[in-house]
This record gives structure tokens, sequence and C-alpha cells, in this order.
């Protein structure tokens, strides 16, 4: 037996890489959650993860690592000995600048201190906070499971730093993540490709927050928005959309105020970056309502006779687990596959992803 008959194909690497792990399922106080992702072929353009902050991230000793730093940071830094800190060495660097003060600097540490405070307060949020970040990137093959694959990491990549130097997640995070997908002028003429030719790496996104008050709050980069099933009223809430603020797919919009804005390619120029105005929210009001949360290949959020249909799905389910409900949903979806494969519509068939939030 070769190493090769040992190694898995990159198809199947691709796929089990963005497949969900139950076992990572965040455990909230008076929530109960699940998703899943059914590729429309070997490999898939979706992915679907849960982000369990207590069991990914060791909260405790990024706690302690601030409180110290808090500490550190008021202290002055001893004559002739170099910087210990970040915070020494922007010290001694205004010590060289005219008119410096020893106030001057007792401030600013006072304002670093305060900061890394801050951080470990929002840290201990992070105990009571579970994340689940969607992704639909363009068609179902290799290529779309490998751009999949680069938000993937680009987000996990970046949230080390959000962490370390927030204690949460920011919009910053996905404003880096856009343009990390945006079309780059230098790199497109570098690979000598037509001008003209509009093929990008397209890729939607969702990524929310739900704590145990039933709050969830997200930013949407072209996803289908999230539907609000009301366990009272047996159907899907309407709600204003204007006050679930939506972005373009991943790449297509660079911000106006973007330092790199031109050296990328966009559609149309943002007038702003993303902010904190624009992370929408949901709270589920009442025990059994429900946010569910989609890809397009479960329904694309236009027609109205499949958005009636799943809710008669969560309907009939409602009172069942969020796993049970998840599944029900994509078992219909499938059946529309099915449906389709009779009539020889085998173009519309897309990889699928659904994700329950349940407020018990």
């Amino acid at each position: 037996m070769t190493s090769s008959d040992l190694e898995p194909g990159i198809g199947e690497y691709l796929r089990k890489r963005l497949m969900p792990v139950e076992g990572a399922i965040p455990r909230l106080p008076g929530i109960d959650m699940f998703g899943n992702s059914i590729p429309a072929g070997s490999v898939g353009g979706d992915l679907f993860e849960y982000i369990n902050f207590q069991q990914r991230y060791n909260i405790d000793a990024r706690i302690a690592a601030a409180a110290k730093h808090a500490k550190d940071y008021l202290e002055p830094l001893p004559p002739g000995q170099t910087p210990h800190n970040a915070v020494d060495d922007h010290v001694q660097w205004l010590s060289s600048r005219p008119g410096f003060s020893a106030a001057e600097a007792a401030e600013y540490r006072k304002a670093k201190s305060s900061e890394q405070l801050r951080i470990a307060e929002d840290l201990k949020q992070l105990y009571t906070t579970a994340g689940v970040l969607l992704v639909d990137s363009q068609g179902h093959g290799i290529i779309s499971a490998k751009i999949a694959s680069t938000v993937h990491d680009t987000f996990h990549a970046l949230i080390l730093s959000e962490l370390d130097q927030n204690g949460k997640t920011t919009p910053a995070l996905f404003e880096k993540i856009n343009l990390r997908l945006a079309q780059s002028v230098t790199a497109r003429n570098a690979l000598g490709r037509d001008s003209n030719d509009d093929s990008r790496e397209i890729a939607t996104m969702i990524y929310g927050e739900v704590r145990p008050n039933g709050q969830f709050r997200f930013v949407n980069f072209g996803n289908p928005p999230p539907l609000i099933f009301s366990a009272e009223y047996k159907k899907f809430m309407e709600f204003d959309p204007g006050h679930l603020m939506q972005f373009p797919p991943l790449g297509l919009e660079i911000p106006e105020d973007h330092p790199d804005r031109n050296k990328y390619f966009s559609i149309q120029l943002r007038q702003t970056l993303v902010n904190l105005s624009d992370v929408a929210e949901i709270t589920l009001m009442s025990p059994g309502d429900i946010i569910f949360l989609y890809t397009d290949g479960v329904y694309d959020g236009s027609d109205e006779h499949d958005r009636r249909q799943i809710e008669r799905v969560i309907d009939i389910n409602k009172t069942k687990t969020a796993k049970e409900i998840c599944n029900a949903v994509l078992d219909y979806a499938l059946e529309q596959d099915r449906r389709l494969q009779e009539i020889g519509e085998l173009d519309r068939i897309d990889d699928k992803t659904a994700f329950i939030i349940k407020h018990n």
C-alpha cells in the first residue's frame, strides 16, 4: 500500500473540512441549536461551523493575560532598560518628542491599562456566547469548496487577533474578510487577465452570535435574511427588512474610505467601513420561537410557495429539538431535489445548509 492510498483526495479533504462537527455545538442555557450541510455532489461550496468559544479558546488564560497587561502597563520603565511591552515602547518614543512630559506618559499608560480591563470584561461575555458561521460560495464543486475554505481560514486567523486586541468580534473582522475575496488590481494584471473578464470568487456569508436571552446579533454579506418563526402564531413573522442591514456578497463592494480602495475592483464604492450600526439584531421573545438560517440551496428567500412550505415543516416539528427541526427542513429540501431530477432540471440543485436556533 502506498502513501497515496492512505491520503484522502482533495475533494474528500475539503468535504470533511467544511462539514460541521456535532461535538462542537455550544451549550447555552435556554437555547437549543443545530445546523447541518448537505453538498450537492461529493464536495460542496457551503460551509457551516459552530464557534464554541469556551471549547475553542482558553478564555481564562486570555482574561488573566489582559489583567496582567493592565497592571504592567501602569508601571514606568526603569531608566536604561529595554521596553518590556508595546506600551513601554510607545512611551519611549513619546519621550523623544518635543514637549514630552511625565504626565503625558502616565495618562497614556492609564488609558492602555483601562483598555485591557475592558478587554477582560468583554472576554467574560464569551462564556455565555455562541457563534455560527455560514458561507455559500458560488457553485458546488472543488473550486467552490476551496473558496469557502479560504473564508473559513481567514475568519479563524482574524478572530484570534480580535480576541487578543478587543476581547470580542468587531466589524473590522468582517471588513477584512470582505477585502480578502475582493479582486486585486495588481494580481489581476500580473496574471495577464482580461480587464473585461467579470469572473470572480463569489461567496455569501452570515456570521452571528447568540446569547441565552435569545438575542442574535449578526452581519450579513449577500446571504438570504434569517426567518423568525413564532411558536404562538405558528408562522414566520413579518418585519421591516430595512432593520436588517445586508451587504453584497463578499468582495464585491469596497468602502470608499478604505486606504486600499484603489487597489481592488469594486462594483461600487460603499460610503463607509462596516461599523456597529451595521450589525443587525433579532431577539426571540417567547419559548418555542425559532431563528432559521439557510443557504439558497434550501430556500432562496424569494419564492412565496417555498416559504409557506418550509413554514409548514417547522410548524409541524416546532415542539421537537433543534436537530429534529433542522433535519426535517433538510429532508423537505432533498425531496424538492428529487422532483427537480425527475423533470431534468439538475442545474437547479445546489448545496444545502440549514441552522436552527430555538428559544426554550
